[in-house]
């Protein structure tokens, strides 16, 4: 075969063509892209010609299927264009292909047969490990992972399931400090903006919040209107603002909801912000920074986060499930009294 047959090949050029085009062997071909193994400079230099000449590439996939380093990491999550969830994609993602893990990400938004099916194609490439990200993705979805054997790392699912490694944040300490914030700065009627998406994440951050009002005898208004979205926050402002009595201090529990809910009270309600109400997010999103907001809440450490996931990957613990704490630090900002 010519070499400019070779060139017109389509499709992956396989090691066998490249030892053909080289006229060497099959295993020379391996030797040559095996880091450390010995293989003379003639040798190296024809193969790697022939390489260029097919634009070959190294099946990695394959070549690792049997060695738990080399194999997949699966990322499961939901609602992924969101900015908290696509931060922390961001961050994951990153940090896993840095330590040379190839990653696929399954969106659980497709209908959980659809994400079944995908699953199971990463259990069939032999993924060595499951992230789950907070909020969608089901339980059935997850004690699948669990029970092929997987190694399975939950974000802010707060100890679902046993036998998963768990990375969370302290929410009892952050809620507490929340409304700690919102009494320091004199609010007197406060309200509370959850969400109805009942995810493991949002109702804590909703019952610690709840539980440290109770603790300091602080009646709070609850409500909530719909899933973590800039909509519910505008839902909940007209509410609870055209109330006889009004708050006139809001915690929402993510940063899209008080992004919402800050609009709606300028420009529908004419309300000064933080003069007339002071609002705390959380999550700290890129939009909480914006001059428009520049709304105080609590960041999530999500480059540790993730730093702690990949560590898991790298070095599974042994015996007794992982399971590490954060705390969400407070940033103050103008919507705070």
């Amino acid at each position: 075969m010519s070499e400019s047959s070779y060139s017109k090949n389509s499709g992956f050029a396989s090691a066998a063509e490249v030892a053909q085009l080289a006229g060497v062997s099959r295993s020379a071909v391996s030797r040559t892209f095996t880091p450390g193994s010995s293989v003379s400079a003639e040798t190296r230099r024809k193969v790697l010609a022939a390489a260029q000449t097919l634009n070959y590439h190294v099946n990695h996939l394959a070549r690792g299927l049997s060695k738990e380093a080399c194999r997949p990491v699966c990322i499961l999550g939901g609602n992924l264009a969101a900015p908290y969830q696509a931060s922390l994609l961001e961050h994951l993602t990153r940090r896993l292909n840095h330590a040379g893990r190839a990653v696929m990400v399954i969106n659980t938004d497709d209908g959980e047969e659809n994400v079944r099916e995908a699953l199971q194609q990463t259990l069939n490439y032999r993924s060595t490990a499951t992230i789950v990200l907070s909020g969608k993705p089901p339980g059935a979805l997850i004690e699948t992972c669990l029970q092929s054997g997987q190694q399975v790392i939950l974000i802010n699912r707060m100890g679902q399931f046993e036998g998963a490694d768990n990375i969370e944040i302290d929410y009892r300490s952050t809620m507490t400090d929340a409304l700690a914030l919102l009494l320091g700065a004199g609010c007197q009627q406060i309200a509370l903006v959850s969400s109805s998406a009942r995810s493991p994440s949002m109702v804590l951050r909703e019952t610690r919040f709840l539980d440290a009002a109770a603790e300091r005898g602080v009646n709070v208004t609850l409500t909530q209107p719909g899933s973590a979205s800039y909509l519910t926050g505008v839902t909940a402002a007209r509410a609870l603002l055209s109330a006889e009595t009004r708050p006139d201090g809001v915690f929402c529990v993510t940063d899209l909801i008080a992004c919402g809910f800050i609009d709606a009270a300028r420009h529908e309600f004419g309300l000064r912000i933080p003069e007339d109400i002071s609002i705390i997010g959380f999550d700290d999103i890129e939009q909480a920074s914006w001059l428009g907001y520049d709304l105080t809440t609590f960041a999530q450490p999500l480059a540790e986060m993730a730093e702690a996931a990949c560590q898991l990957v790298i070095a599974p613990t042994t015996g007794t499930p992982s399971r590490r704490v954060f705390n969400a630090l407070p940033v103050r900002r103008s919507t705070l009294g």
